[in-house]
């Protein structure tokens, strides 16, 4: 199944700093907000914090640690055999990647996945997000989008 990721972070270059995946059918949404860096980018003070909760009650248990967001994702991801992540922002994928890191050597244990990057002319998670900048929502919309653009 294919999984719609989006992901928030310090500026460009800048820290983790939220993280979502919405799967291609149903509702089971993944949600992590990571603790915050000392020294906010301001266009990220202004146009992402204030949105980091405004999520469903339950996905956002306040902040995650990396490696405590790592293993959640691959125990979200462990039911399927074949998931496939889906985003439209190279970084996206970058800092997915580099989040199931958790060592020297270590990662976690994610299994196969397979990535797909999809250039969308003419989608605007600001224009189509119900929260725009924040991670799931914006998440939603490329599902959204990418369902309707392939019909």
């Amino acid at each position: 199944m294919r999984y719609y990721l989006d992901t928030e972070f310090n500026g460009f270059g800048g820290e983790l700093i939220s993280l979502a995946l919405t799967p291609e059918y149903g509702d089971q949404e993944y949600y992590a907000v990571l603790p915050l860096p000392d020294l906010l980018h301001p266009w990220v003070a202004r146009n992402v914090i204030p949105y980091l909760n405004a999520v469903p009650p339950g996905l956002n248990n306040g902040p995650t640690s990396r490696l405590e967001a790592a293993t959640e994702i691959a125990h979200y991801l462990s039911g399927d055999d074949a998931p496939v992540i889906v985003a439209d922002w190279p970084d996206d994928i970058a800092y997915f990647c580099s989040l199931l890191v958790t060592g020297e050597g270590d990662m976690a244990p994610v299994g196969s996945l397979r990535f797909e990057f999809v250039s969308s002319p003419g989608f605007s998670t600001a224009a189509i997000s119900e929260v725009p900048h924040n991670a799931l929502h914006d998440a939603r919309a490329l599902r959204e989008f990418m369902l309707r653009w392939e019909v």
